[in-house]
């Protein structure tokens, strides 16, 4: 059984890592995985050897708060708590900074010269001096003690997290500054003024004070940031209608949408949401559906057409059969693979997970070692305890913990805003490294059913043949008569009396039109009924053929009058999203069904060099196999039906044009519009957080290995340099917001830009096309510093760059200048351009 849980009292990687190895170590849990973002764990156990009972207790002994999550308490990051935690924190930063800048003024003042009321200047009023700074530092502690309350309590069960770090370091420096306030009390009494004057400068209430009131700083500015990571779950939770009008007892009724049932039938007027799924039964609107699938336009919906719930009637009126509710509709289908990509976790997150674990005791075990080392050196007990404070306040596993897990949810939520649903971390990591794309033909590339694509008249008028066609095509079931009724009709044709209809399977039909025997179907339609095809005729039905069309013959009155040429056409972006494909360095096969002639017509359109045709749907996961056999990594790009094998093989399957049944259980990612540009945003937005995890951790692991031998005063002995605690908690607050900040720059990823007003990015006629893409070939650039510089050159130049130095190429999009000026802003970067395409 899989489960998921919400879980409070988490305050950093430590804590997750410990919740995680609690729940896992239970007999009959599978698998644990935490998500530290959210505050919630997913458990997948077998029932007949554990509960829900026992994976809350494990929790609750660990220290942590644990519920089952249901419906009321699903929210957006529990969105009211996430608000009373900022005003709570902010509260708390307020009360600190008020008594911190009056600590700092009573210990730093005497050593920057500041005036001091005389109750507590000169050596004799030492004691005063201490006992005020005692004062002002015991609000701090006080309105901070959840640090010292959790960071004992997880030292004390053998599993200390980053509270505990906070809670011995500042605690350490107040019951030092509680024992000089005592012995300078005893060494006045004694008129030791030496002792009391070295005992008044050693004093470290301002750093216990520093360090609560900058860390609470830095974890509020981590939770405001960490907030906006779960945006995208929020705005798609916002989506969701509260109401619907259902027809009951012949009445309009207005009910929560949780009491929808299936086979209600509910009402939607203009400027309403939907509020399930289902389909129209009467009426028609049109329906913006950009919320789930970034399609900008309104869809005209009528009867017979599937609508989906939280998309919004622009217009028109319609009554609709609800066919999936609750849980069960797309929207809340969307919002579960969200969830659970940002909650799932990436296989570059285990190395980080695992430091994560061991990072606190490490660190404890660290400081103490400092201090030891300090004293045998010679150093007074006063500045080995500084160095242990500053090692333990500067240590940041969070760092450690976020670097990860917030660039995935930001990933996931950027990917659901633009169409694009990941439905696991893996297939994000995993994406960035595709170097193959198999493409499925009918419905990928192509629009998935057929169209008229060429008409030739035979002397005959053009509008009496379409009218002809219009006629005998009207009473046809079959799908190439569907299109060529759509395109008489889109026309203006004028349907005739047609009688005596009759369809041969394999051939054609014939009927009498006007009093006229009339016929269209294949040559062996005019080859049965002994009708001779002009030469002019079969070679333009050859052409056509040639072309990968499908040529259909009309004949009245035993002549023929005309051709038709019908064909699954190719997408308008298709091209597009192929070339940029190859500038991203992925090679593209071309995988069909379809005979030999069609399927290499469609390649040559597309510019495709590898095709595999007259494949059958059980050996598309064979074809898969043999390009895995080469050791390359592959993805596979299908429309999620007759693919699931051939998507289930490949290191990453993607369903394309899956809008309305997004729970693809072969696919890794789904992408909500027919369009295979999404796939090459997919690939992009892959690379890009997977560059952003990398320099997460980079900033993690290399704060960390820099910062803790300068906490622990390696610099004293060759520069007498050394840390303060102050600034080390400074570092440790600021290490997390930087992670968090950097993965949020994600948020900004431009999804490639689309054609205006039905344009095509790129025309299929690749000698006729407006170029507004092109990939530039070059040479010389050897790492990421060059590929940025490149890409700054570029974009000066007002265009858009994708650049990579392990493929050699850079994609640019927008008004583009002449390729004469592309090469100048490259070369003058100090690189070469090969080519440009």
């Amino acid at each position: 059984m899989k489960q998921q849980f919400r879980v409070g009292g988490m305050s950093c990687a430590a804590c997750s890592s410990h919740v995680e190895k609690s729940v896992s170590a239970l007999p009959g849990v599978r698998l644990a995985q935490v998500n530290l973002l959210a505050g919630s764990m997913t458990v997948e156990y077998d029932e007949t050897g554990c509960d829900e009972a026992k994976i809350i207790a494990a929790v609750e002994h660990g220290g942590y708060t644990a519920s089952v999550k249901t419906a009321e308490n699903d929210t957006p990051a529990n969105a009211p708590d996430a608000d009373d935690g900022l005003r709570e924190m902010k509260r708390r930063i307020l009360i600190s900074s008020v008594f911190l800048i009056a600590l700092m003024y009573f210990s730093m003042g005497p050593m920057v010269g500041l005036p001091m009321p005389p109750f507590v200047s000169g050596i004799k009023q030492a004691f005063m001096l201490t006992l005020i700074q005692l004062v002002l530092t015991l609000p701090i502690v006080f309105v901070n003690y959840k640090y010292y309350t959790n960071g004992f309590k997880t030292l004390f069960r053998g599993a200390p997290t980053m509270d505990a770090l906070i809670a011995v370091g500042s605690g350490a420096a107040l019951v030092y500054g509680i024992y000089a306030l005592f012995a300078i009390g005893s060494a006045s009494a004694a008129g030791d003024t030496q002792t009391v004057h070295t005992l008044a400068h050693d004093l470290y209430f301002e750093s216990a004070g520093m360090i609560l009131t900058l860390v609470t700083l830095g974890k509020y500015f981590e939770a405001r940031a960490k907030r906006k990571t779960g945006e995208a779950i929020a705005a798609l939770m916002d989506l969701r209608p509260q109401t619907a009008t259902v027809k009951r007892g012949g009445e309009e009724v207005s009910i929560p949408v949780e009491d929808v049932q299936v086979g209600d039938l509910v009402v939607v007027r203009g400027g309403q949401s939907v509020p399930v799924d289902g389909e129209i039964v009467e009426g028609r609107a049109a329906l913006d559906e950009s919320a789930l699938t970034g399609e900008s336009m309104p869809v005209e919906k009528g009867k017979g057409d599937v609508v989906i719930g939280a998309t919004v009637s622009k217009n028109g009126y319609f009554v609709m059969k609800a066919s999936r509710v609750g849980d069960d509709t797309t929207l809340s289908q969307i919002i579960r693979l969200v969830e659970e990509a940002g909650a799932s976790k990436a296989p570059i997150a285990k190395l980080a997970d695992k430091v994560a674990g061991v990072f606190v005791p490490v660190v404890l075990v660290l400081a103490a070692l400092t201090a030891a080392v300090w004293l045998l050196l010679g150093q007074t007990g006063s500045f080995a305890l500084t160095r242990a404070i500053a090692v333990l306040v500067i240590s940041c596993p969070c760092a450690l913990g976020l670097a990860t897990p917030v660039a995935i949810m930001v990933g996931t939520g950027v990917g659901a805003r633009n169409g694009v649903l990941f439905q696991s971390a893996e297939a994000l990591e995993n994406l960035h490294g595709v170097q193959s794309v198999i493409l499925d033909k009918t419905g990928t590339v192509t629009e998935g059913r057929p169209v008229v694509t060429d008409i030739q008249p035979l002397g005959v008028d053009q509008d009496d043949l379409l009218s002809l066609a219009l006629s005998l095509e009207e009473k046809s079931e079959h799908p190439l008569a569907d299109a060529i009724v759509r395109y008489a009709r889109s026309q203006g044709a004028k349907e005739r009396e047609t009688v005596d209809f009759t369809a041969t399977e394999g051939q054609g039909i014939s009927a009498t039109v006007d009093g006229v025997p009339c016929m269209a179907g294949n040559r062996r339609m005019l080859l049965a009924n002994g009708l001779v095809l002009p030469r002019g005729a079969q070679e333009t039905g050859e052409r056509f053929a040639a072309e990968g069309k499908t040529p259909l013959f009309f004949a009245a009155n035993r002549q023929v009058v005309g051709i038709f040429a019908v064909a699954d056409v190719v997408k308008p972006t298709s091209r597009a999203a192929i070339d940029l494909m190859r500038g991203l360095g992925v090679e593209v096969t071309l995988l069909t069904g379809d005979n030999r002639v069609t399927a290499e017509a469609i390649a040559k359109q597309l510019g495709i060099d590898n095709v595999v045709a007259e494949v059958l749907p059980q050996d598309k996961e064979k074809a898969v196999r043999e390009k895995q056999a080469e050791g390359k990594k592959v993805a596979m790009i299908g429309d999620g039906i007759n693919d699931a094998p051939a998507l289930a093989r490949a290191d990453v399957g993607i369903a394309i044009g899956a809008g309305t049944d997004v729970a693809i259980s072969s696919a890794d990612v789904v992408l909500m519009k027919s369009d295979l540009v999404d796939a090459v945003d997919a690939i992009r937005l892959s690379r890009q957080t997977l560059r952003n995890i990398k320099q997460n951790l980079f900033w993690a692991f290399f704060y960390n290995v820099i910062g803790i031998p300068l906490a622990a005063g390696v610099l004293w002995i060759p520069l007498g340099l050394k840390l303060s605690p102050m600034f080390a908690a400074a570092a440790m607050s600021l290490s997390s917001v930087c992670v968090v900040s950097n993965a949020l720059r994600l948020k900004f990823f431009a999804a490639t830009p689309r054609p205006e007003s039905g344009e095509p990015l790129i025309v299929v006629q690749k000698e006729e096309r407006k170029t507004m893409t092109k990939v530039m070939r070059i040479e010389g650039m050897m790492c990421a510093h060059c590929s940025g510089r490149v890409r700054e050159a570029l974009e000066q130049l007002g265009v858009t760059a994708e650049v990579s130095h392990e493929s050699g190429t850079a994609i640019v999009q927008g008004a583009l200048p002449d390729d004469k000026t592309l090469s100048g802003a490259v070369e003058q970067a100090g690189y070469k351009v090969v080519s440009i395409e």
